[in-house]
């Protein structure tokens, strides 16, 4: 299978591990055509490429797109930026979730997808619970191969600014050093990191339901070609 040319479809594209994600995905020549669905119009990065400006609101009306090996959600908002717990849920449940429900209907091979570590569902937390909440609902709609990659607090330049995360970032090299044994799982993690371990669970990856924690994530980028 891993020497078959496929094709992908990455919502998401333009975030921190999307970006990555597509770099990523290029260098590796293993789609023979990529679809970006994106807001606003950006510059395709490489001919294999195919920049498609959508509205969310309506993705039920791109099925065609959809007609892919495999999805890759990147989709990720704060409430600070959505300005409302509606506009978050939007972005984070109700977009990815009525894309994994069009991929079924295209019968996509592997659904990849990044939530976020101490997602559950019954959370008294608000944002732990929408992302529980889409695992739950990936769960109910019985794709064939389903990835979910549970991160710890990401690292990476993003596009726009965000004051407590450029905190955490600059403290979490030395705070990394101090997680070890059951703290390991949570140590910051490279955005590369995420989106290379993606690429590797793509290629290689087996079918039903997959979670992989932040430490987990991490063995799979240094191995490369092994799922643990």
């Amino acid at each position: 299978m891993e020497n078959k040319r496929k094709t992908a479809l990455i919502l998401g594209a333009t975030g921190l591990v999307g970006n990555e994600l597509v770099k990523i995905l290029i260098q590796q020549k293993n789609y023979e055509k990529i679809h970006l669905l994106v807001r606003r119009p950006i510059v395709s990065p490489d001919s294999s490429c195919e920049v498609h400006v959508v509205d969310f609101e309506q993705l039920h009306t791109y099925l065609e797109l959809f007609k892919v090996t495999d999805v890759f959600c990147c989709l990720g908002t704060t409430i600070k930026k959505a300005k409302s717990k509606e506009a978050f849920r939007k972005v984070d449940y109700e977009y990815p979730v009525e894309a994994a429900k069009i991929a079924k209907k295209s019968e996509v091979e592997k659904f990849l997808i990044i939530t976020a570590m101490g997602s559950n569902a019954k959370s008294s937390i608000f944002y732990n619970r929408v992302k529980g909440e889409v695992e739950e609902s990936l769960g109910n709609l019985s794709l064939p191969s389903v990835h979910i990659f549970r991160p710890s607090l990401l690292l990476g330049e993003r596009k726009e600014f965000r004051f407590g995360e450029k905190i955490a970032a600059k403290t979490s090299a030395i705070i990394n050093v101090l997680m070890v044994g059951p703290l390991r799982p949570y140590k910051a993690i490279e955005a590369k990191t995420v989106a290379t371990a993606m690429a590797v669970v793509a290629k290689f990856g087996k079918s039903g339901m997959n979670i992989y924690p932040s430490h987990k994530i991490d063995q799979i980028e240094k191995k490369k070609n092994i799922i643990i």
